[in-house]
């Protein structure tokens, strides 16, 4: 009848999960933020690239 109790009463499967599911929320909102924020940074390294390397100047020359 004690371990019953005991089994009970125990409540370090129930922290378990909810560590698990804190986790597994905050790895949801960086999934999130970065897809959110990485079109935005692909496009302002785009621009510095584009800056960078201006396109070469063709023409039907003199």
């Amino acid at each position: 009848m004690s371990s019953l109790r005991t089994f009970w009463t125990d409540e370090e499967g129930a922290t378990a999960i909810e560590y698990g599911l804190i986790a597994a929320l905050i790895a949801v909102v960086i999934i999130a933020a970065v897809g959110a924020v990485g079109t935005d940074l692909r496009d302002t390294f785009q621009g510095i690239a584009d800056a960078l390397n201006p396109p070469a100047v063709t023409g039907s020359g003199s």
